[in-house]
């Protein structure tokens, strides 16, 4: 399975993609971005509106119809506050015959194009000469007439043919191109599809990544207002049947900033009246404590097979600290429910902080402080398998024989150089311990947000040719691992085999050579003696 994930700070959201196809993946991605791009645009020119109209002195138009429209906007707006969590509950859970067919497939389904409009042929007729008397009784005339007719006719006929021909084939052209277009979404189509059954089997069994995914494509179906940040990270705990939820909330910024517009005709201008401060803090209260009953609602109405039986949900805000001036990032509330307990709420009945309370939810008496809370349980976004590294590539010099290095010391160093690779985008490397490790000797992790996500590295201190099952590992590794990319690091060289095998793979081979001219990049050299580090290992038997 592969992962991508992808972050547009502009609107505060971000989102993990996950699919079988990493070509997939990207399209699902590019279709988000393409969503988050135009709401950011849509948030710019309602800004710019704003800005306009708080700006305008010479309103042009009915400013006391303008106000009312404004005042009644405010106020639906307002009021949608109010039924955020009986409105999610009426919001139906994605299925998984709904799953595979998801907009960003189907609304990139190539568009079958147009018959050409062909122009009409010349009428052989209308070049049929007009004869006159002295036409037919002068010799000549009447046959030069004729003549001079038919060559406008077969000149008109020939532009014609060839304006047909070129049409056509442009068409033809077209049509090809849409074909290709449509086998190759049909094939992308189909690898999703049976993506979406291998996961709805594992779902079946119970699986992490499987159970993973499908809450989370049920919480990125939530609506809530523009406004709002996205963005969730989660975990499944298959042994306790526990999904923990770090959750981004929306901070006051986020609510209605005024509950009325005035039309003030002496000045001929618009007068925004702002929410009261009480009306601030309850709502904000009482808006959160919907989002995480909602959010908990969310997780169990989509999980008919009963895969999860807890939810945890912390709520996370961003905010600015008043004290310091810097960003904050904190958890104001945190609530853990049963499957039992939370399926038998009225959901659309209850008061939303008083159902938090019994649910033993912990928060501020008044949340609008932001006052940061421990949570009930911890996402543990860390792989059990990462060890601390320590620094190699500094003590290497032009005598260093890379293929003689210390096992230990050699995936150490293949960690400082990918580390120097990626980290001009913001990606990290971290290496993992020795036993037990799946195949894996590390894992980067590229943060861009098109062709980045996670790649597993495997370091190889060889001596002799690697061969094809080395990489077929590597690859069977990428796969359960979920990852994006394999990457084959060795002191040696590859076989034949071995760059067939990886050839339409997301996998990349790099060899003794090219390890040194990607050190070099970085500013370091060494050598690597494959003799010589067989000498030495024959010493040591």
């Amino acid at each position: 399975m592969y992962e991508l994930r992808i972050r547009d700070d502009r609107i505060n959201a971000y989102r993990v993609i996950r699919g079988e196809d990493r070509y997939d993946v990207q399209a699902r991605a590019a279709a988000v971005q393409a969503a988050w791009d135009e709401r950011w645009s849509r948030k710019q020119a309602l800004e710019e509106s704003r800005r306009l109209r708080e700006e305008q002195r010479n309103i042009l138009y009915d400013g006391a119809q303008r106000a009312q429209e404004l005042t009644t906007e405010a106020q639906s707006a307002a009021k949608a506050l109010d039924t955020i969590l009986i409105d999610g509950c009426d919001e139906p859970s994605p299925t998984w015959e709904s799953l595979k067919h998801p907009p960003a497939i189907e609304l990139s389904k190539p568009q079958k194009p147009k018959q050409p409009n062909l122009p009409k042929a010349p009428v052989k007729e209308i070049y049929e000469p007009v004869l006159t008397l002295s036409d037919k009784l002068i010799p000549g005339r009447k046959a030069k007439k004729i003549g001079e007719a038919r060559e406008r006719y077969e000149k008109e006929l020939r532009g014609w043919q060839s304006q047909v021909t070129a049409i056509k084939g442009a068409a033809d052209e077209e049509e090809a191109q849409y074909r290709a277009a449509l086998e190759a979404w049909r094939s992308r189509k189909s690898v999703h599809e049976d993506f979406i059954d291998s996961v709805q089997k594992s779902y079946g069994l119970v699986e992490k990544s499987s159970v993973e995914y499908l809450v989370s494509e049920a919480l990125h179906g939530s609506v809530y207002p523009e406004s709002f940040p996205i963005g969730f990270d989660l975990g499944f705990n298959p042994d306790a049947k526990t999904i923990v939820l770090d959750y981004e909330l929306p901070n006051l910024e986020a609510l209605p900033q005024h509950r009325e517009v005035k039309y003030v005709a002496k000045r001929r201008e618009l007068q925004y009246v702002p929410v009261t401060e009480t009306w601030r803090k309850a709502t904000y209260d009482k808006l959160l404590y919907q989002m995480a009953l909602g959010t908990i609602h969310r997780v169990f109405a989509v999980d008919n097979g009963a895969a999860v039986l807890n939810v945890v949900f912390n709520g996370w805000v961003k905010s600015i600290d008043p004290a310091t001036g810097s960003e904050a990032h904190g958890c104001i509330l945190s609530v853990q429910a049963g499957r039992d307990e939370f399926t038998c709420l009225d959901l659309r009945r209850v008061d939303p902080k008083a159902c938090f309370k019994s649910l033993k939810g912990v928060g501020s008496s008044r949340l609008t402080d932001l006052t940061p809370i421990r949570p009930i349980v911890k996402l543990n976004k860390e792989d059990a398998r990462f060890v601390e590294a320590y620094g190699v590539v500094e003590g290497i010099d032009e005598r260093t024989n890379l293929a003689g290095m210390d096992w230990q010391d050699f995936e150490n160093l293949i960690r400082e150089i990918f580390e120097k690779e990626f980290s001009s985008n913001g990606g990290e490397v971290k290496i993992t311990q020795a036993s037990r490790d799946g195949g894996v000797d590390a894992v980067a992790f590229d943060s861009d947000p098109l062709r980045g996500g996670k790649i597993v590295i495997q370091a190889k201190r060889y001596t002799n040719t690697v061969g094809v099952s080395a990489v077929r590992d590597l690859y069977g590794t990428v796969q359960h691992e979920g990852a994006m990319k394999g990457i084959l690091v060795t002191t040696a060289t590859f076989g034949s085999d071995a760059y067939e095998f990886a050839r339409d793979k997301p996998i990349t081979l790099i060899s003794g050579a090219e390890l040194l001219g990607l050190m070099e990049r970085h500013g370091h050299r060494a050598k690597i003696n494959l003799a010589e580090a067989r000498a030495m290992r024959q010493l040591d038997t």
